[in-house]
């Protein structure tokens, strides 16, 4: 059985939704393949299931019209984007010399600008034909080639409409000079139309070079990031710092970061202590402290201190290549919603030529106008009419909303993951590590008034310093911010209960309520903690109850914040969790959660999301490996970057870190995003149901209709940009 290969590529000539449809199908026609193609991105996502390679996917590409490469980092090599837009600028800076001349004695024909001076020679017929010539076949030889393939393949895209609209004027020029040589040598006026192919040209090439500049920001937000990453790094070797370049560096390479340096690999801080400022990575803006043992990630900055790491992630395996590569999936997938377009752009390009045809017949035999007045309707319907805006409705946005997201610690892994984020109505969180920060921390310390709080505290974290469990853990930490601990003797665990032992010839007991009482020790003034939702412990010396101790799993700064918001955007939020019934509902009564659902199994929680999918739309918020099959079973799995890769690998978004409020974030971009792709497509619609009418009664000149058509593509872009300045 053959194995399964993926390749991207990067394709050249796309001009329109129709010829990315066309590239989609063709690829798709062939046995064992799967072909994702985005019109924005200028890409292809290409899965082959048997022994083609990527040589024989790039040919057929090549017989479709277009041309194709192996996608290549962006770090790596030339931007073959840039040359593209170069190649563009200097095509059109060329066509607008050719051009001018013929836009000249355009101008000069209306009455209002008669008295302009043009020069004789830009008023002859011949040096009219030779300079509309350049344009339409040099310049414009690119629609040509791909409306012959176009045809071949058996369809229409936007390279047939222009080649028809400015090949009727440019052709019916070269008659009219042809049929009326002697009128031209006795000085005589023509009605020339030279000028119309020309600009024509002209400004779709316009058109085009906006649209590549404006597209080239959409992909920013992956930039700024690549950008940051330093390309040298300096290694420790045989006791000497040597430079080298950043994808030298290997897993083990001992790294020195300087004050202010950027951080070349993924690692593990070796010596030394300082902030770092993580906030490319989490959204986060406030610098993280670092000390031996800290996980430090690529492109992250060092603010004071010197920090010795050992790398243990590097090239395409840190965490920001991940990311990256998160991005890129969303953004050249498909949302839903772009199938309407892809549809409505099919069949689009067969109905204007159509109504062009229509409009030629009507206009000429029925209306009982000129030949000439008749030719200008036609070729304006099949210039305004062109695709583009519609094509590049849904991808624009997606690029931008997404790299917006991303910019703020949100990775939706696909783009019907961000699309369908706003369909939600309920969230479920789990409750340790989402809500709540996962590490127990002691909240009361009472000590009997008969004995030294000193002393006491003291004797029970010493006992506890050989635990590791994490209620253990969490006394030892409280008590050694203010007194040492010493290591105790005779350690025992008693296996759900708690720990016994010796200090200092001192029989120590700390455990629960039930470990005492078995031990025959009498436990008095009770708190009732548990209402709060805390977990009681009690310690005793020498047969003694001297001390209870309360911990909790604190709640997270932003999660009361976080659900407060939700509500507000509509959203009811669900707490599930294995916990028992009074601490779940204490911890929801805490941050205003609406239901909660406790005691549940980790094989019970996919079950309980299958219950409330009944009442509608479900998010499921998790992060241990116990959350992956609930995570999986929701309609969207949002998993907390601080969680474990099994969770994170079974959602469809990533949250960079443990912040709630991420998970707000995400709702609200997909919901902006969503908003900005209905703009787009109404307008893009909007612009060709009007515009077609007004084009096919007279009342656009072709010229205007294709400065139109131009805007049109510019605008749909220039509004999905704006996502990448959403404050949500």
């Amino acid at each position: 059985m053959s194995k399964s290969n993926e390749i991207n590529l990067d394709i050249q000539g796309m001009t329109c939704a129709a010829c990315a449809n066309r590239i989609e199908r063709g690829l798709n026609k062939m046995d064992g393949i799967e072909a994702n193609i985005n019109l924005a991105l200028e890409t292809g996502k290409v899965v082959i299931h048997n022994d083609m390679s990527a040589e024989d996917v790039i040919q057929k590409i090549q017989s479709l019209g277009y041309d194709a490469v192996v996608h290549q980092d962006e770090q790596e090599g030339t931007d073959y984007k840039q040359k593209e837009i170069k190649r563009k600028t200097t095509q059109l800076i060329v066509s607008i010399i050719f051009s001018l001349p013929l836009l000249w004695t355009m101008v000069a024909h209306f009455s209002f600008t008669s008295h302009l001076y043009v020069p004789e020679l830009f008023m002859n017929p011949y040096v009219q034909w030779g300079l509309a010539t350049v344009v339409q076949f040099g310049i414009g030889w690119q629609f040509y080639k791909g409306a012959y393939f176009a045809l071949r393949n058996k369809s229409a895209n936007m390279d047939v409409l222009i080649v028809l609209g400015t090949s009727a004027a440019y052709f019916y020029s070269v008659y009219v000079v042809l049929r009326n040589e002697t009128a031209i040598e006795q000085g005589q006026m023509l009605d020339l139309y030279f000028e119309t192919s020309a600009v024509l040209i002209t400004l779709i090439l316009l058109g085009k070079v906006f649209e590549a500049r404006a597209k080239g920001h959409s992909s920013d937000a992956i930039k700024k990031l690549l950008n940051l990453q330093p390309k040298t790094a300096f290694i420790e070797k045989d006791g000497e710092l040597l430079e080298v370049p950043a994808k030298e560096v290997q897993v083990g390479d001992i790294l020195v970061i300087r004050p202010g340096a950027s951080i070349p690999v993924d690692g593990e801080v070796v010596s030394g202590s300082s902030a770092v400022d993580e906030s490319m990575l989490t959204g986060e803006s406030l610098p993280v402290d670092k000390t031996s043992g800290s996980n430090v990630f690529a492109a992250t900055v060092n603010s004071n201190g010197t920090l010795r790491i050992k790398a243990t992630n590097t090239g395409n395996k840190t965490v920001l290549s991940n990311i990256i590569k998160i991005v890129e999936e969303a953004q050249g997938s498909k949302a839903p919603i772009q199938r309407l377009a892809d549809q409505i752009s099919g069949i689009f390009v067969p109905i204007v030529i159509g109504i062009a045809i229509l409009t030629f017949i009507i206009t000429l035999w029925v209306v009982g106008t000129s030949f000439i007045t008749a030719l200008e309707h036609t070729i304006a319907v099949l210039v305004i009419a062109c695709p583009c805006a519609l094509g590049l409705a849904t991808p624009t946005s997606i690029m931008a909303g997404s790299g917006r997201a991303a910019e703020m610690g949100v990775l939706f892994k696909t783009a019907e993951a961000l699309e369908q984020t706003r369909t939600i109505d309920t969230i479920v969180f789990d409750k340790t590590g989402t809500i709540t920060k996962g590490q127990p921390v002691v909240t009361n310390f009472y000590v009997n008034r008969s004995h030294d709080e000193e002393e006491v505290m003291q004797l029970i974290a010493s006992a506890e310093k050989a635990s590791e469990h994490p209620l253990a853990q969490a006394i030892v930490h409280y008590v050694e911010e203010t007194m040492k601990v010493q290591a105790a003797t005779d350690f025992q665990a008693i296996s759900g209960h708690g720990i016994e032992a010796t200090i200092e010839g001192k029989q120590v007991i700390v455990g629960n309520q039930r470990l005492l009482e078995n031990r025959m020790i009498t436990i008095h003034d009770i708190e009732n903690f548990d209402e709060q939702g805390k977990t009681i412990m009690y310690g005793a010396i020498n047969g003694q109850h001297v001390a209870t101790i309360a911990v909790a799993d604190e709640v997270k700064e932003t999660s009361k914040q976080a659900m407060a918001e939700l509500h507000a955007l509509g959203i009811k939020t669900v707490m599930l969790t294995g916990d028992r019934e009074a601490v779940a509902q204490a911890i929801a009564k805490e941050v205003g959660i609406d239901e909660v659902v406790s005691d549940v199994l980790p094989a019970g929680k996919a079950n309980e999301i299958k219950r409330l999918q009944k009442d509608g739309k479900v998010a499921m918020v998790g992060d241990g490996i116990n959350d992956a099959p609930a995570l999986a079973t929701a309609d969207i799995g949002i998993a907390m970057g601080t969680g474990t890769d099994v969770a994170i690998e079974a959602a469809d978004i990533t949250i960079m870190q443990g912040d709630l409020m991420r998970v707000v974030q995400a709702v609200k971009m997909s919901r902006a995003t969503v908003r900005n792709i209905k703009q787009n497509l109404f307008w893009a619609l909007a612009y060709n149901s009007i515009g077609i009418p007004i084009a096919a009664i007279g009342l656009l000149a072709p010229w205007v209709a294709g400065a139109a058509m131009a805007f049109s593509s510019v605008s749909v872009v220039l509004n999905a940009l704006r996502l990448q300045r959403t404050k949500v």
